[in-house]
């Protein structure tokens, strides 16, 4: 899989995929009514944003989202996060490289925050699906 450099730059939150500009670095302020939760890149046009880590304050945890993504990131994380917080994967890292392969994507490309919508919704339905055939295969 070969991204293009505006699919990289979607990914590392430094460009809106929903209007091609680059987002601004703002304190979190400003999304959640005044309390900080620390720095985001922010999109004002398109009410999307993303987080960034803790320990490197410039790199975002994924790409911008608006409230739709924002709701289906959601939604994917709390069917995901369950598979290997209760053990049906060794790690989480063992989870994650069990959902690049059910989505046959690159393992640096897998990560829910880096997901649009449809990708979040076939996670959210797969798992919910096959929730048992999931923990059959991990011997649970």
């Amino acid at each position: 899989m070969i991204l293009t450099p505006e699919q990289i730059l979607m990914m590392q939150g430094k460009l809106c995929p929903y209007c091609g500009k680059e987002p601004e670095y703002v304190d979190s302020a400003i999304v959640y009514s005044g309390k900080s939760y620390g720095m985001i890149y922010y999109c004002a046009a398109d009410k999307a944003w993303v987080g960034v880590h803790k320990r490197w304050p410039k790199k975002a945890l994924g790409r911008l989202a608006n409230g739709e993504l924002r709701e289906w990131k959601k939604k994917a994380h709390e069917t995901f996060d369950p598979q290997w917080h209760q053990g049906i994967f060794e790690s989480r890292g063992d989870a994650y490289s069990w959902l690049s392969d059910f989505l046959k994507l690159p393992i640096e490309y897998t990560h829910i925050g880096m997901f649009g919508v449809e990708t979040c919704k076939k996670i959210v339905l797969y798992i919910e699906s096959s929730i048992e055939k999931i923990k059959e295969a991990a011997g649970l």
